[in-house]
C-alpha cells in the first residue's frame, strides 16, 4: 500500500507545465506568468507632485508669510515645462511633473487658496522635497515587477499595466475532462426512482478544476459499461490536457473504471494508506493524457482531488507554489482516526485558529450535502490513532 506522500508524489510526476501563451490584461486574472516582467523605464518616470498645491523653490517660502507670483498650472498629465524662478509658483495637481527649478510643493491648504489674480500667499513653510513623489522610488528601471509562477491577481494586472505592458506570457490553461460513471446516477433535477440518486461529483469535480485554474469539460454519468467507457476515454485521449475520473475503482462488482483500464499498461490502480480514498489510480493513456481515477464517495472525491489532482493542475499552469494556504490549527474537540492510515478530516473553523470536525459524522465519505460545511482538511498522520483536544493539526485552507 502506498503511503499518502508517495501516492502525492507519483501523481506530480504525470503533470508539466504547459505551453506558454501571450494574453491581453483583459484574460490574464488567474494566469500563472510563465516569465519575469521588468519595468524597462523608473516609476515613477519623473518628480511630481503627491499633493493638489504649488510648486515652488523651498527657499523662497523659508520666511512667511511671502506673495509669489503664480506663472503656470499644470494639471496630471500636462507635458508643459515652465521654469520656476525666484519669486515664482507653478499651479500644480497631484500626478504631475515637478517643473524645472521648483524643489517642493506647498500644499493649497497652506496658501490663501486658488489665486485667482495670479499672485498667491504661503502660510506655511515647505522643505526641499516636501510632497513630492521621486523618479524611481517605486521602481528602478530593470526590476521584476511580477515574477515568473505569479498567479495574476488584481493588483499584478494593474502592475503590469502601470509598466506598459498589454500582453503578458502565461501557460494556458490546462483542459481537464471530468468523467463520471455509474447506472445510479441521473443529472441533477430530474426525477428520481428507488436506487438513484442525482450525479454530484461531476459537478464538484468541475468546480474544483475551474477553481484550480483548470477549463473543466464535464462528461456524464456514463453508464457501467466497461467497453464503452474505455472508448470514450481514447477518444479524449490527447485532445485533453488530463482526464478526472470518479468512482467504479474499489473492489465491487460493478467497478466499471476499474475494468475498463485493465489492459492499459501505463495506468495503475493502487491503495493508498488514507482515509477517505484508499482505492486510487493514475497513469497516462496510449496518447500520453493524463488520468487520474478518484473514488466515487463525494468526501472521498473532493479530498482525494485536493491532495492529488489539484497540486498537479497547478504545476500544469507553472505556478511557483502548487500547494493550498495552510495554517496550524488547535483541534477543539477530539477523533479516532483509523490504524495506519493518514486521515483528511474536513473541518470547520470555531475561532482563528481552533477547528472541530466539519459535520457529527468526521470525514464519512458519503456526507456531501454537510461538505458544504468544510473550510478546511486536516492532515492527520498515519502514525496518530487518536486526535486529541488541544492538538495542533495541519490544516489545508480550502475556502
Amino acid at each position: 500500500m502506498r503511503t499518502l506522500d508517495e501516492h502525492r508524489a507519483a501523481t506530480l510526476a504525470l503533470a508539466a507545465p504547459l505551453a506558454v501563451v501571450e494574453v491581453g490584461l483583459d484574460e490574464a486574472l488567474g494566469l500563472v506568468v510563465a516569465a519575469d516582467v521588468r519595468t524597462d523605464d523608473a516609476l515613477p518616470r519623473w518628480d511630481n507632485s503627491a499633493m493638489d498645491g504649488y510648486a515652488v523653490r523651498a527657499v523662497d517660502v523659508a520666511d512667511v508669510p511671502v506673495t509669489l507670483q503664480v506663472i503656470a498650472e499644470l494639471p496630471a498629465g500636462s507635458p508643459d515645462e515652465p521654469v520656476v524662478e525666484p519669486g515664482t509658483a507653478a499651479r500644480i495637481m497631484t500626478g504631475a511633473p515637478l517643473p524645472p527649478g521648483a524643489d517642493t510643493i506647498v500644499p493649497v491648504e497652506a496658501t490663501d487658496g486658488w489665486a485667482p489674480d495670479g499672485v498667491v500667499t504661503v502660510h506655511q513653510p515647505s522643505g526641499p522635497g516636501a510632497h513630492l513623489r521621486r523618479a524611481g522610488e517605486d521602481a528602478s528601471a530593470g526590476d521584476v515587477v511580477v515574477a515568473a509562477g505569479t498567479v495574476l491577481r488584481p493588483a499584478h494586472v494593474a502592475a503590469l499595466a502601470s509598466v506598459g505592458r498589454a500582453r503578458v506570457p502565461v501557460r494556458r490553461r490546462p483542459r481537464i475532462a471530468v468523467v463520471s460513471t455509474g447506472d445510479e446516477l441521473v443529472e441533477p433535477g430530474r426525477p428520481l426512482r428507488r436506487g438513484q440518486l442525482p450525479d454530484s461529483n461531476s459537478w464538484l469535480l468541475a468546480a474544483a478544476v475551474r477553481e484550480a485554474g483548470g477549463e473543466p469539460l464535464r462528461i456524464g454519468p456514463l453508464p457501467d459499461d466497461p467497453a464503452a467507457l474505455h472508448r470514450r476515454l481514447l477518444e479524449l485521449d490527447g485532445d485533453v490536457d488530463g482526464i478526472v475520473t470518479s468512482g467504479g475503482v474499489s473492489a465491487g462488482a460493478y467497478d466499471v473504471v476499474k475494468a475498463a483500464l485493465a489492459d492499459e499498461a501505463g495506468v495503475q490502480l493502487v491503495s493508498v494508506a488514507v482515509q477517505p480514498g484508499k482505492p486510487q489510480g493514475l497513469g497516462r493513456l496510449p496518447g500520453g493524457t493524463p488520468i487520474w481515477t478518484l473514488p466515487g464517495n463525494p468526501v472521498s472525491s473532493f479530498a482525494s482531488f485536493e491532495m492529488f489532482v489539484r497540486p498537479a493542475l497547478r504545476r500544469m499552469q507553472g505556478a511557483a507554489d502548487v500547494e493550498r494556504p495552510s495554517v496550524q490549527a488547535v483541534a477543539d474537540e477530539g477523533w479516532r482516526t483509523p490504524p495506519g492510515r493518514a486521515q483528511l478530516m474536513p473541518v470547520r473553523f470555531v475561532g482563528p485558529d481552533r477547528v472541530v470536525p466539519a459535520t457529527a459524522r468526521g470525514s464519512g465519505s458519503h456526507l456531501v450535502a454537510r461538505l458544504a460545511l468544510a473550510e478546511g482538511l486536516a492532515v492527520v498522520p498515519e502514525q496518530v490513532d487518536e486526535v486529541v483536544v488541544g492538538q495542533r493539526l495541519h490544516v489545508l485552507k480550502v475556502t
